[in-house]
């Protein structure tokens, strides 16, 4: 089953740290109360518990990473931290059974990755994001256009009856080397656009100019992942699957693109399900199971990481912080 908080953070446009963490509190029992039941198994029946310990939002990944201890005490049960990076990486393998190596492009509200998934733990980060990343674009575009929140699906749905090609934005970073990304330069074209609009933000203005952006980033992401595509061959010449995964993967247009260049390139495009893109349990469950299977597990003194990188011999991004 699945809680969400959506109602508690559409006042304010944006998830708030504190309202979350106190949401958490609240509804972490009764969640895993509910689940159980649904499950039809007792703590006694778990091989393990595994939890988000992060990166992300400390409060509420304190919240569940104590609440997934205090079960292990409980029942006697060994503890499995998940990255919750790591989760969105294996996700096509409890899907769609997808064999490492794949290369992987993380789009989420809070990452922006290209990265080579060599097996359960190990991954090498090709390109990441310097500032924002492209959900944060998606959303904050969206609260430009008063389209409210959650964005990326407001904004989608919006661009569907756009004309993409009447607002000329920027493609930031496409015609150079890497991976990397950047979407600050766009996002800042969009408000430039709204300004000088000024009265004039009818329907369709804001269609167009939500179709306009959407394509922007679609064509971004398309040309860093080619670069990526030609890095991971060079190192792993049997790669065959490009995976898409993160709240962003739910985009059809954007899905459309990757599956263009996936085809283009003799690859197949996998991603999950769109609830199983977002942010979820289900994927945590399965990553903690992808390590216990191979004897892995965590003392309950193991601290919850408010930056936890996938790839931690990636060298430093300029700019980018927690999103590398």
């Amino acid at each position: 089953m699945v809680l969400s908080q959506l109602e508690e953070h559409r006042p304010f446009g944006g998830v708030v740290p504190e309202v979350a963490a106190r949401a958490h509190l609240e509804h972490v029992d009764g969640i895993i109360a509910q689940a159980m039941k649904e499950a039809g198994v007792s703590f006694a029946e778990l091989d393990c518990v595994a939890a988000t310990t992060g990166p992300g939002l400390i409060g509420g990944v304190l919240v569940g990473a104590m609440s997934a201890k205090a079960i292990c005490v409980a029942a006697g049960k060994p503890f499995v931290a998940v990255n919750h990076l790591e989760g969105h990486a294996l996700t096509v393998r409890l899907t769609d059974d997808v064999q490492f190596p794949y290369l992987l492009l993380l789009v989420s509200g809070g990452h922006c990755q290209l990265l080579i998934c060599k097996g359960v733990g190990s991954y090498t980060r090709l390109g990441t994001t310097i500032d924002d990343a492209a959900g944060e674009a998606f959303d904050k575009t969206a609260k430009m256009l008063g389209l409210g929140y959650p964005g990326g699906p407001l904004l989608e749905k919006a661009a569907a009856g756009g004309n993409a090609s009447r607002f000329d934005l920027p493609r930031p970073m496409a015609h150079r080397a890497g991976c990397d990304f950047s979407f600050s330069g766009l996002k800042t074209s969009v408000r430039r656009a709204v300004e000088t609009l000024e009265g004039a933000m009818d329907q369709q203005t804001v269609s167009d100019l939500a179709a306009s952006f959407q394509l922007a980033v679609a064509e971004t992401l398309v040309a860093r992942t080619r670069h990526a595509i030609d890095m991971a061959r060079a190192s792993h010449p049997g790669i065959t699957h490009l995976v898409v995964a993160g709240g962003v993967a739910a985009n059809h247009a954007i899905g459309g693109a990757l599956s263009d260049l996936a085809a283009s390139k003799g690859m197949t495009l996998v991603k999950p399900s769109p609830a199983l893109c977002t942010d979820n349990g289900a994927m945590i469950a399965w990553a903690g199971l992808e390590h216990f299977r191979l004897g892995h597990t965590n003392g309950l003194d193991f601290k919850a990481r408010p930056r936890w990188p996938l790839d931690p011999d990636a060298p430093a991004a300029a700019y980018a912080g927690v999103k590398a």
